[in-house]
């Protein structure tokens, strides 16, 4: 899944530690890893946000991280929003809904 990425909004992934500390900056090319991953968790639409808001978590092998991206859908196109690394009870999801297709 292809998602184009403004200039401003390169910067705002790759500037998240300045606004949270402790956090990790997301070059593009992560997100891009994690939107691009076989097995990656979308939601279309976004539970929390709805149209046109699409949510993705995806495994990026460049960070060896889940990265969660979140795009809006702009006539027909996916266009980068945000994304950090994904925690917590999401990053589990991935992981489990991961194992169960390499079972199948």
């Amino acid at each position: 899944m292809m998602a184009f990425w403004d200039p401003e909004r390169v910067e705002h992934i790759g500037t998240r530690f300045l606004r949270y500390p402790g956090s990790v900056s997301i070059p593009v090319e992560w997100a891009e890893d994690a939107t691009d991953d076989p097995v990656a968790i979308v939601s279309d639409p976004d539970p929390r946000s709805g149209p046109p808001i699409v949510r993705v978590g995806g495994y990026s092998s460049t960070a060896g991280l889940v990265i969660t991206v979140v795009c809006e859908r702009k006539d027909g196109e996916l266009w980068g929003v945000t994304a950090w690394k994904t925690s917590g009870r999401e990053r589990r999801s991935y992981w489990e809904a991961a194992h169960a297709r390499e079972r199948d």
